[in-house]
């Protein structure tokens, strides 16, 4: 048996599988060292490219609400009839700079709103669902997924192990592999996913859990085997940009799906799982982003672009979610040491509206800097650069927390439960990718089949070991019989044996 795993300073570490939050439904916990520690160095493993979504694209245009959503949440720029500034970014999650982009990849789908209350960043992929439900997972995902430390070379054999201990990636791997969604016709043909559930809350302070949607206009199309081997490197550049010179602007659909929390507790899973999609919960419409314009610079406009779950604006919040919450700490962390601390003054990232903060110096510090106080709270009102905040506003009158109705406040909500790390419950981590295979045409089916045999078969010197395989099978055989033991039969494997497996996981998986 290897070594049992420890952070940097030696300790042993008995659970790296389940970020600490307060009870199953709480919020992640700071105290927390080992997984701060584990994120904090897996975003400063390469400089100066982003460690994931290196190779990207950006576009620039609008997004223009239909609707009043007021009754859901507060957040401004969806009010009938408004327009907001938006900054776009497509990529590939796992591939380099200057990397093709007809490789198999989730595509990430960044949006970056300039709302009049700040920046609101939604922050994607093409998926509806997650390959891990917790950040403290998330470096082990792209290292088995990235090429082999030894040989630098890409072959699969690590994803696939990690698959074989990580049996929530089921749906996201069944996406992955589809001929509908692994690699896309185009990026105009392509959907937008929020993935995380959201809080929001709305002006009489009521709370919702809210997911959201960008539907493409121009529909939703992949790329078979053949057409990928004849597809330019760039092919999916071009044609966006292309497509936006000729002046036939892609455009997408806004969506949310809404739940009250008592509905949210009612779902046959856990509503703040990032592996499952909200299936049968109706999408409200609220409005239409289209996008008009290349960036004038590629380097200012999509390599300095720098998107967080972090920023929300006031209406949005996060939710329990284990994956939300620890990339609410990890982008912004990955983007202030590749960028520095000063990256948000860059003018991809700048606000729509005034920043008035106490934030100084600094690597690249350019913003114009007068005054002598540079703190808060003070009374020098009249300062260049005081500010004040709805607590202590420096003229005696100190309270204790914001007002209640207060539009700018933080969401108050109950948290209950012990600290500890543990999985969420219940899991089920097969139904909906039975589902998904299922919802295929037989055609696509094969084609599923075939991708995945390709990849898991590995190469001619390096092969998953044969309990690897038959665990991933029994995991596909668990979505689906047919899915299991047509694949299993394509690489040699008994279905037997893929059975008797899948009959002994834990009930707990689904």
């Amino acid at each position: 048996m290897p070594p049992k795993i420890t952070d940097n300073s030696g300790h042993i570490i008995a659970d790296n599988q389940n970020i600490k939050t307060a009870g199953q439904d709480g919020p992640a916990l700071v105290e927390d060292a080992h997984f701060f520690e584990k994120l904090a160095h897996f975003d400063r493993e390469r400089i100066p490219e982003r460690v994931v979504h290196a190779r990207g694209v950006g576009a620039q245009g609008v997004f223009i609400s239909d609707v009043d959503f007021s009754d859901y949440s507060q957040a401004s720029l969806f009010k009938k009839g408004k327009k907001t500034p938006v900054v776009m970014r497509f990529s590939t999650v796992l591939n380099r700079p200057g990397s093709p982009e007809w490789l198999r990849d989730p595509r990430g789908f960044a949006v970056k709103f300039k709302t009049d209350t700040g920046n609101w960043d939604l922050v994607g992929i093409d998926f509806p669902v997650f390959f891990i439900r917790d950040a403290i997972k998330f470096p082990d995902l792209i290292h088995s997924n990235r090429p082999d430390p030894v040989t630098e070379v890409q072959d699969f054999v690590g994803r696939f192990d990690y698959f074989a201990n990580t049996p929530e990636s089921t749906s996201a791997l069944t996406y992955l592999y589809s001929q509908k969604y692994g690699v896309p016709k185009d990026l105009r043909h392509i959907d937008g996913f929020g993935v995380h559930a959201f809080r929001t809350v709305n002006r009489d302070g009521k709370q919702y859990f809210v997911k959201f949607h960008f539907k493409s206009q121009q529909g939703v199309e992949g790329l078979n085997a053949e057409e990928i081997a004849h597809t330019d490197w760039n092919y999916a550049t071009k044609d966006l940009y292309g497509s936006i010179q000729k002046g036939n602007f892609p455009q997408w659909d806004l969506y949310a799906q809404v739940l009250t929390p008592d509905e949210a507790k009612s779902l046959p899973y856990d509503a703040f799982d990032d592996t499952k999609d909200w299936v049968g919960v109706k999408e409200i419409r609220l409005g239409s982003m289209i996008l008009n314009k290349i960036p004038d610079n590629f380097f200012q406009w999509t390599e300095e672009a720098a998107y967080s779950p972090s920023n929300m604006i006031p209406g949005i919040y996060a939710s329990p979610d284990k994956m939300l919450q620890g990339r609410i700490f990890s982008y912004p962390d990955a983007q202030r040491y590749r960028l520095g601390v000063n990256y948000q003054d860059l003018p991809v990232n700048a606000s729509a509206v005034a920043i008035h903060n106490d934030q100084q110096d600094g690597t690249m510090s350019s913003k114009t800097q007068k005054g002598h106080a540079n703190y808060q709270p003070t009374s020098l009102w009249t300062d260049e650069a005081a500010t004040v905040d709805q607590v202590n506003t420096g003229d005696g009158a100190i309270g204790t927390s914001a007002p209640k109705d207060s539009p700018y406040a933080t969401a108050v909500y109950s948290i209950s439960g012990r600290a500890q790390q543990a999985a969420i419950a219940p899991m089920d981590d097969f139904e909906q990718a039975g589902r998904l295979y299922r919802s295929f045409s037989e055609q696509e089916k094969q084609a599923l089949i075939t991708n995945l045999v390709n990849d898991m078969k590995g190469s001619s010197y390096r092969q998953a070991s044969r309990a690897t395989l038959v665990r991933d099978c029994a995991y596909f055989y668990k979505a689906d019989p047919d899915y299991g033991t047509r694949l299993a039969d394509q690489l040699g494997l008994p279905a037997k044996d893929v059975k008797e497996v899948a009959k002994s996981l834990s009930s707990t998986l689904g």
